[in-house]
This record gives C-alpha cells, sequence and structure tokens, in this order.
C-alpha cells in the first residue's frame, strides 16, 4: 500500500513572499516556527512584532501580522511601550546579538529586571550579519571576523557575552532557555521553547526569552552543513544548549 504523501502547508501567518535570507541562514528557519506557533495559538489578529536593525529588519516582509520597526537596539523599550498602552496585545521582539547584546544592552537589561511581560527572542550567529560579519559581543574566542582577522583576542575584546546567565539572577525574568537549528530534534525543541515563552506571555507569567544559536554561512565562510556541524561542535560548546531558568 503506497504511503500517503504528505505536504506542507504554509502557515496562515507567513505571507506569500520568499525568504531572502542567505543560503543556510537560520532565519528562515526561526519565522517558520515563529508563524505555526501563532497560527497554533491561534492568535494572529492580535500579536504585534518588533523588529530592530539587522538582517531581522526584513522580517515585517514575511510575516503576516503587524510588525513595528525600532532603533537599533530599542526593541525592547518600544515593546515595553506597545505592550503597556495595549496589555491585551501579544508583544515580542525579534533581535540579532550585535542588537541585543551589544548597542541594546541597557534596554535589555533594565526591560529584563522590570519583569516586562513580553517574549525576546534572540538569534545568536556571534556576528554582525547584516553589515559584513563584523566581531559581536557573542562572537568566540579566537573566531575569526572581519574587524578580527587574527581572532577575537580576550585580552583586548575580553569574552563572549552569554546574555541568558547574565539575566538570570535578576527577579524579573521568569524564563530563559537556550536552543539551536541545526536537526530535526534540535528544531522540534527549539519550537516548544519559542512557543511556552509566548504562552508565559499569554498567561502574564512575565519576562521570557529564548535564544537561538543560528548558523551565518556567509560571514561564517563555511557551507551550511559545515556550518551547522561548527553550532554543534563549537558554538554550543561555549553556549550550552537547555534551560537557563524557568519560574512558571
Amino acid at each position: 500500500m503506497a504511503k500517503e504523501r504528505v505536504i506542507y502547508k504554509k502557515p496562515e501567518s507567513l505571507t506569500d513572499v520568499p525568504f531572502t535570507y542567505c543560503w543556510g541562514c537560520g532565519h528562515s528557519m526561526a519565522h517558520k516556527l515563529i508563524a505555526e506557533i501563532i497560527d497554533e495559538l491561534d492568535m494572529r489578529e492580535k500579536v504585534i512584532a518588533v523588529a530592530p536593525v539587522g538582517c531581522a529588519v526584513f522580517a515585517y516582509d514575511f510575516w503576516d501580522f503587524d510588525v513595528t520597526e525600532a532603533a537599533h537596539g530599542r526593541a525592547p523599550v518600544v515593546a515595553t511601550a506597545i505592550k503597556r498602552v495595549h496589555p491585551d496585545k501579544f508583544v515580542f521582539c525579534y533581535q540579532g546579538d550585535g542588537d541585543l547584546a551589544s548597542i541594546g544592552m541597557a534596554e535589555t537589561i533594565h526591560t529584563a529586571n522590570r519583569g516586562e511581560n513580553i517574549s525576546v527572542i534572540f538569534i545568536n550567529n556571534t556576528n554582525y550579519g547584516m553589515t559584513g560579519g563584523q566581531m559581536a559581543p557573542t562572537s568566540l574566542i579566537s573566531q575569526v571576523t572581519t574587524t578580527s582577522p587574527y581572532g577575537r583576542d580576550v585580552k583586548n575584546a575580553g569574552y563572549p557575552i552569554k546574555m541568558l546567565e547574565l539575566l538570570s539572577p535578576l527577579q524579573g525574568v521568569k524564563y530563559l532557555e537556550r536552543v539551536k537549528l541545526t536537526d530535526v530534534p534540535s528544531i522540534v525543541k527549539a519550537k516548544k521553547a519559542i512557543k511556552k515563552a509566548f504562552v508565559n506571555q499569554l498567561t502574564n507569567v512575565g519576562f521570557s526569552m529564548v535564544e537561538v544559536l543560528s548558523a551565518c554561512p556567509a560571514n561564517w565562510k563555511k557551507d551550511p552543513v559545515k556550518a551547522n556541524k561548527w553550532i554543534d561542535e563549537e558554538v554550543s560548546e561555549y553556549f550550552p544548549v537547555g534551560k537557563i531558568k524557568d519560574i512558571t
């Protein structure tokens, strides 16, 4: 007996615009997971996403729900304002590591410390992806970037910042988890974590953040297979996946 062909149905929360991210980039998968979750929770009409400067700036082309832009690093404070004015809306930030952990470090920490009831999806690809692959706060030790051609030197640039571990002691923070997108089991876990962060907001738990270890083959100068292998063997060694904090 022939097996029934399974055809993937595009989530309603995605537009018909084809993804324009680089080959192997994790943004496409992250976008799809978020769209699936929003459909499953049946809340597309109440969603307001906040996208900052960086590769994520193009999110509004692909998500079929309300998305607003924020200045570089300021997504958490924009999300805070929207949520306070419209507490009945579902508000989430979608930010890269250069945005969230560098220019937006103060906004991230104070938003988390206040325990704002928003969700943050943090895409960590260990470099400034949009502007040419410069060293970011999360770039690994000895990682070669356009601004660290001999590798990240701890003596001059310090250590890569572990944002979830940094936020964990704050009383306003309720849920922190780190995931990756390198294979099917990891993607399933990533979707589960993002969904939990979203449900936390719907049930007024408080501030939740999911960090997604994401490939950037173009700037890492690796093909997609080797980029995912590097995440599994190197990136996740320094940034271990799993729950960092869960008070729900």
